[in-house]
């Protein structure tokens, strides 16, 4: 009966003999595995490039490519480096063995083999690959959420920044204070707010059913008000100005709006680095294609040059040489928002704007 409680996982078996072949492969088969076979070194090279395998069970000695030679090619691909290679070896030579140690195999089992002891070293080492991958996957993952959590703070906690220094400089009018504290209290809730979301996203993942956006929408003309009620007085401390074009009547997309208003800020911290010396940025609200609408971020900047543009969604690029941000810029914020849009059903791009400047288009499905 297959025995249960071996780990699954893909193993390549390469042996140039037929016969040693079908033995190790039916007696993995019955045990759960996958198995892939090659009878040389170039196929299973070629195999183990196409797909790579959990673990290697090696021939040493075999015509044209031997085992040692094999191994050393897979050591040098980035792609098979780590996956763990078990020796089949009718020799018991000392040297022999020591040799195939120092090429990088982390076992072996002498010809013939019993069944046990080639299972047993199997699932010893597969486990062991298993166990180092999940733990190389949760650590990307949670440096992806220590990336995504310091790059949305970011936004909130520079506006608590520059409304308190508004207001301890003392220079601000003072009509503008009740404004500047407002700015302060908003901001701080949205930077809890994120957090608070991390928090649950991270305790429900895994659950079944819960993808997509369900019943989430946000009212595009909301977001532009907040855009401004936000944005404005930093735009003109920058020496910008802010222009916003409501819709005629109530639009709606299908995307949480506080995910919603995390994306578009970006495009407005954005245009306040790159683009203010231009002068403007105007926010609106246009039809995209039949059942979406769109929501535009344009400035009279230098826009991004040509040479840029095919970079500029990937992670940790910049929209320009300098870092007008001083060191607080990851290059983050336009890759996370393609990423956030293209999962809510939309597009994020970039066009040229008509006489100069850059267009930055948000297009989302509508919601019911």
């Amino acid at each position: 009966m297959p025995n249960t409680g071996l780990a699954p996982g893909k193993i390549l078996v390469v042996d140039d003999q037929p016969a040693n072949l079908r033995v190790v492969s039916a007696l993995l088969n019955r045990h759960g595995y996958e198995v892939l076979s090659a009878s040389d070194g170039e196929s299973a090279l070629e195999l183990a490039t196409a797909q790579v395998p959990d673990l290697m069970l090696l021939d040493m000695m075999m015509p044209g490519m031997d085992g040692f030679e094999l191994i050393s090619r897979i050591k040098q691909l980035p792609a098979l480096g780590q996956v763990p290679v078990v020796f089949l070896t009718a020799a018991q030579d000392r040297d022999m063995l020591l040799r195939a140690f120092d090429a990088g195999a982390v076992d072996y089992v002498t010809k013939p083999f019993m069944p046990e002891e080639l299972l047993a070293r199997v699932n010893a080492h597969l486990g062991l690959k298993l166990t180092r991958d999940r733990l190389a996957r949760v650590a990307h993952e949670r440096q992806e959420l220590v990336n995504l959590v310091a790059h949305d703070l970011k936004n909130p906690l520079s506006s608590v920044v520059f409304a308190s220094d508004m207001l301890l400089q003392g220079a601000c009018k003072p009509e503008r204070v009740p404004r500047y504290l407002q700015m302060i209290q908003d901001s701080a809730q949205d930077a809890l707010g994120y957090i608070r979301r991390y928090l649950e996203t991270q305790s429900r993942r895994g659950r079944a059913g819960e993808s997509g956006n369900g019943d989430q929408r946000a009212a595009l003309g909301d977001v532009i008000e907040w855009l401004r009620d936000r944005y404005e007085l930093q735009c003109e401390s920058r020496g910008m100005r802010m222009t916003c074009e409501q819709p005629q009547a109530e639009v709606f997309v299908a995307m949480d709006p506080l995910v919603l208003r995390q994306v578009a800020e970006n495009l407005v911290s954005n245009a306040m680095k790159y683009a203010a010396d231009g002068g403007v940025l105007d926010l609106s609200v246009r039809r995209g294609a039949p059942e979406y609408w769109q929501l535009w971020a344009e400035d009279r900047g230098p826009g991004i040059p040509e040479r840029r543009r095919r970079e500029l969604f990937k992670p940790f690029m910049r929209l320009s040489e300098s870092d007008p941000a001083n060191g607080l810029s990851s290059g983050l914020g336009l890759s996370l928002a393609r990423q956030i849009v293209d999962h809510a059903g939309g597009q994020l791009w970039y066009e040229d704007r008509d006489g100069g400047g850059a267009r930055f288009i948000i297009e989302l499905p509508a919601a019911a």
